[in-house]
């Protein structure tokens, strides 16, 4: 019976792993064509050709910011040297108890203005709205605290344009950005009514006044093993998914989308932890119980600059967090799963997600606790502890490492080749310590979504600038 028990246990987590493996090499061999594919345009001759469109969009962005008075001003003035012909941009301070609201004031003399606030959506109370004297595209809403999404709510209301970016406060864009994640939206005459952008690791890199003057590479262990992990999110999941309209999550740090589709569908969840992947899952739904064919995309070269978590502590309190509202939005639309109603995302996306993210720390953890038990007791089935071994380290390493190697030779991420060759090495060093900490990271958001705990902790925010900002 013993033996039984232990055959089935190994042979469960090994054709998981062997589905899992599968998927990702067929997501990354889509993606490799894309990106090659995309490599050879010249993308400077495309931003100049949409700065002349007279057909280009009106952007408004929308900045959510609670209690982030060390990088807010960065962040306003990265946006202010944006290379793009129309856009406002509306910082919503949502409750911040920290020095946000007065420093922006200070920064940008911003004086408080009338205006009528059409309700659209939902929004905690609006107590102003301010513009400022120097750049009077900068627009401030001061509003009791509701949280992100609410926040967001409160900023689809205020906006003049009809398609709006969404940026977390502490995070900053490159001056091309906006113009190649709004590259879809326009070429495609309205049928992508969304749009999300890759987002990069700035720890490290020497940023002044909202520009990245110098791409860098944090010399924290913790910190560059994050940018193997962005590296290879974003190649391996979410540009193949994309190609074939699957994607559910586009990052809430950087992403465009229509505001009337939105606004059809509810605008932002509030009460959740992941409203950025909520949104897109809803987006989807509503499109497909109305028999609307829309697409949502993510366009890999667009890049949003933001701060990574430099302790374990914080890194801990992020992940349970993101996996935790994974959880919450698999199980909001829990009906769209293997439901051929809903196209390619209930049959393929939302079986997926739910497998490979939702549970996959489940099965991980059990093929960890069996490898060391088999060691340890040295029994006969040490050799299935080997096997699954080397398909961990395929999985959780080799993969890493060909991403890194390939985004830094087709995206030239990083200019020094000590850089890359430091991060190819961590990167086979993944699953050996950052791995397994991630798996438990993610079970633990697994757990406080079973018992619906909504509190997760403050994160600390060194801000990405290396000297204070002067008060102009």
């Amino acid at each position: 019976m013993t033996q039984f028990i232990v055959f089935f246990f190994f042979y469960v987590i090994l054709i998981y792993t062997l589905v899992v493996i599968g998927s990702y090499l067929f997501m990354l061999i889509a993606s490799l064509i894309k990106v090659r594919k995309e490599h050879k345009l010249d993308k400077g001759i495309a931003d100049k050709s949409s700065m002349e469109d007279a057909y280009t969009k009106p952007v408004s962005i929308l900045v959510p910011a609670h209690n982030e008075e060390k990088g807010i001003i960065e962040s306003i003035h990265s946006l202010l040297n944006l290379e793009y012909p129309q856009y406002e941009i509306i910082i919503i301070n949502d409750g911040s108890t920290d020095e946000t609201l007065q420093t922006v004031i200070t920064h940008f003399d911003m004086q408080p203005r009338n205006r009528v606030i059409p309700k659209a959506l939902q929004s905690e109370t609006i107590h102003a709205v301010y513009e400022s004297a120097i750049h009077p595209n900068v627009l401030v809403i001061d509003k009791d605290k509701g949280g992100k999404a609410d926040a967001l709510n409160a900023g689809i209301n205020v906006s003049s344009y009809p398609y709006f970016c969404s940026i977390d406060g502490d995070s900053i864009l490159d001056r091309t950005s906006l113009l190649r994640v709004m590259q879809p939206i326009i070429t495609s005459n309205g049928d992508v009514i969304a749009a999300g952008g890759s987002v990069r690791i700035a720890n490290g890199s020497d940023i002044q006044l909202g520009s990245v003057l110098k791409v860098g590479l944090s010399s924290i262990p913790l910190v560059m093993m994050q940018v193997i992990e962005y590296f290879r999110a974003f190649l391996m999941g979410r540009v193949a998914l994309s190609e074939f309209n699957l994607v559910l999550i586009i990052s809430g740090a950087f992403s465009v989308f229509s505001k009337s589709w939105v606004v059809r569908a509810g605008g932002y969840a509030t009460g959740v932890v992941g409203e950025d992947m909520e949104l897109v899952v809803r987006l989807h739904r509503f499109m497909r119980d109305n028999d609307v064919k829309k697409r949502i995309e993510f366009v890999p070269d667009p890049v949003c600059w933001t701060e990574a978590p430099e302790t374990f502590g914080a890194l801990r309190k992020q992940r349970r967090r993101w996996h935790q509202g994974l959880m919450e939005s698999l199980w909001r639309h829990k009906k769209m799963t293997f439901n051929p109603k809903y196209g390619g995302v209930g049959t393929v996306s939302m079986p997926f997600f739910w497998v490979v993210e939702g549970l996959g720390p489940v099965v991980e953890f059990a093929g960890y606790m069996f490898i060391i038990w088999a060691l340890l007791t040295g029994s006969v089935y040490i050799e299935f502890a080997v096997v699954l071994a080397l398909l961990f380290v395929l999985y959780g390493s080799v993969f890493s490492m060909m991403s890194v190697l390939f985004i830094s030779w087709n995206l030239d991420t990083y200019p020094k080749v000590s850089d890359v060759l430091k991060l190819t090495f961590l990167s086979l060093t993944e699953v050996f310590w950052y791995r397994p900490l991630s798996v438990i990271w993610r079970l633990e958001g697994m757990i406080r979504f079973i018992f619906k705990r909504s509190d997760w902790g403050h994160l600390d925010r060194k801000g990405l600038a290396k000297e204070e900002v002067p008060a102009k």
